[in-house]
């Protein structure tokens, strides 16, 4: 058991927190023995994450070297995180034109990957890097593009982070428009309660207060921020917080606060030579002179020249880098050019594809419009043979009619003449008279025709074959009388007419029709006698 309890004191006694160096040359060192070209990329990338606050020169060798290995592998996708990460890097040192170029790389990637999320972060600080480099029209397309991927994914983090950029980015040309992001972001961050949201939201409006030179909403906002920071004191929304406050003291010739502030701003960068930090100390040597404490000042002013001098120093160097990532840009954008072209004869060869298919389509349509158009003719012709036929009926059906009423009335005039014969025959005295009138009495009776409705109903049944065959079948039962009237109204005669051709009055006409309908059964219908008749035909 003592021996055990050595073993862990000794442990513990040997154990110790490395150094922020320590880790960089175990990392080193892990660097020079990994062979596979995904993992050293990921070591360079955290080396020079590391070394980039410390030693600006080094931690640009490791992500040269990460771009290396990442085209080794051939690995798209790698290569555009080792993009971003270098945008990411010259952006926060203020060298914007080589962050944009870099930014614009990745994108180019995860346009091609189709990596809408990875896509989005680059358009969000391409946004911000264009609005920085006060491009008022890109700035604003890629933030509404940012805005509406977002929107539709829902991503209220998301959404409130570029809302507040979208204020940011109109506080020099738009104070209204300005508040009225900042203001919508905090609606978004009270949804999440996220604290470096809220801090960032309520410096933003207190600054738009001053810009505006309300003092009162101004202090009640950074009152506010004031607090939610020291929950958050190391965080890059404190470093904010702490920036603006020294520029809001230092308009307000409050230059101890101004003073105090600028130099937290700096404590949390944990980063002395960038912008930012350059902007605080700057700050710092001009409220000491203000306060006439030149010792303070110049010691102040010596660190800005240091600063100063060195990110001109780096803004060289970057010069040189610059021109040469354009050349990769302008070659990466013929290649794109090429591949854009042969997209086009692709796009070109399917759209011949789809005009031989749409004129076969049409040749189609023509030769059935055609075939259409032919039946529609056949119909047509079909439609005048009808009506050609019903009018021969029609026109059958009044001869026959006509032939009816024209032997019936031939009729009644030779049984006129014979009746009137027969009176002079009586009264006549001579027996050669009587004899002749004899004579002519033979001849006419000879030449009447007594039996006018058998050949009536002859020719009806010649010129309508069915109708009388229609009818016995469903009706046995009708007399010869019945048939005869059940032509007369198939052929559409009215009463009157009826009562002309047989003889008969009009009353005894209308009495035969009704029992003709008792005897067809449609006593109880509503259905007219000659319709029915004529669904026999």
């Amino acid at each position: 058991m003592k021996t055990n309890l050595f073993v862990i004191v000794l442990f513990f006694l040997g154990m110790r927190v490395c150094t922020p160096q320590e880790t960089i040359n175990q990392m080193v060192d892990s660097l020079n023995l990994v062979n596979q070209p995904d993992k050293r990329v990921d070591l360079a990338l955290r080396i020079a994450h590391q070394l980039q606050g410390s030693d600006w020169e080094r931690s640009l060798v490791y992500f040269e070297l990460a771009e290396k290995e990442s085209k080794n592998t051939g690995n798209q996708l790698l290569l555009g995180k080792v993009y971003f990460d270098l945008a990411k890097l010259y952006h926060n040192k203020g060298v914007l034109d080589v962050g944009l170029d870099y930014y614009l790389k990745a994108l180019n990637i995860y346009k091609d990957f189709e990596r809408d999320d990875d896509r989005a972060k680059v358009e969000n600080n391409l946004a911000i890097i264009y609005a920085e480099l006060n491009d008022q029209h890109q700035a604003s397309k890629f933030f509404r593009k940012v805005f509406d991927y977002q929107s539709k994914n829902k991503d209220t983090l998301r959404l409130a982070q570029i809302l507040n950029n979208m204020g940011t980015f109109f506080l020099k040309s738009d104070l209204d428009s300005s508040q009225y992001f900042f203001q919508k972001s905090l609606k978004f961050t009270q949804a999440i309660k996220d604290t470096s949201l809220y801090i960032y939201n309520y410096t933003s409006l207190g600054r738009v207060g001053f810009l505006q030179n309300n003092d009162s909403l101004a202090y009640a906002f950074f009152k506010r921020a004031k607090t939610l920071t020291k929950f958050n004191e190391e965080s890059a929304a404190t470093g904010y917080f702490n920036y603006i406050m020294a520029e809001y003291f230092s308009r307000n010739k409050v230059h101890d606060s101004a003073i105090y502030y600028a130099k937290l701003a700096i404590d949390s960068k944990g980063d002395l030579y960038n912008f930012n930090s350059m902007n605080s100390l700057n700050t710092i040597y001009e409220n000491y002179i203000e306060k006439k404490d030149y010792e303070q000042a110049t010691h102040y002013f010596q660190l800005f020249n240091t600063v100063r001098d060195s990110l001109n120093i780096e803004a060289q160097a970057v010069n040189v880098e610059s021109l040469r990532l354009q050349e990769e840009f302008k070659s990466k954008t013929k290649i794109r050019q090429l591949q854009q072209e042969k997209k086009q004869f692709r796009y070109l060869i399917i759209g011949l594809a789809l005009l031989t298919g749409i004129l076969t389509l049409l040749l189609i349509l023509f030769r059935f419009r055609n075939r259409i158009q032919k039946n529609r003719l056949e119909k047509e012709l079909l439609i005048s043979k009808q009506m050609e036929l019903r009018q021969s009926l029609e026109s059958k059906n009044k001869a026959l009619v006509g032939k009816a009423m024209g032997e019936i009335h031939r009729t009644d005039i030779i049984n006129g003449i014979l009746n009137d014969l027969k009176q002079i025959k009586r009264s006549a005295v001579k027996k050669e008279t009587q004899h002749a009138i004899d004579y002519i009495l033979k001849r006419l009776k000879l030449d009447l025709n007594t039996d006018i409705w058998k050949e009536f109903e002859v020719s009806f049944e010649q010129v309508h074959k069915s109708f009388y065959k229609n009818l016995q079948k469903l009706h046995p039962d009708l007399t010869p009388k019945d048939r005869r009237l059940c032509a007369m109204l198939f052929l559409d005669l009215t009463s009157k007419e009826i009562s002309q051709l047989t003889g008969q009055n009009f009353k005894s006409v209308e009495n035969a029709r009704t029992r003709l309908r008792k005897k067809l059964d449609l006593t109880n219908t509503k259905e007219n006698l000659s319709t029915y008749l004529n669904t026999l035909a």
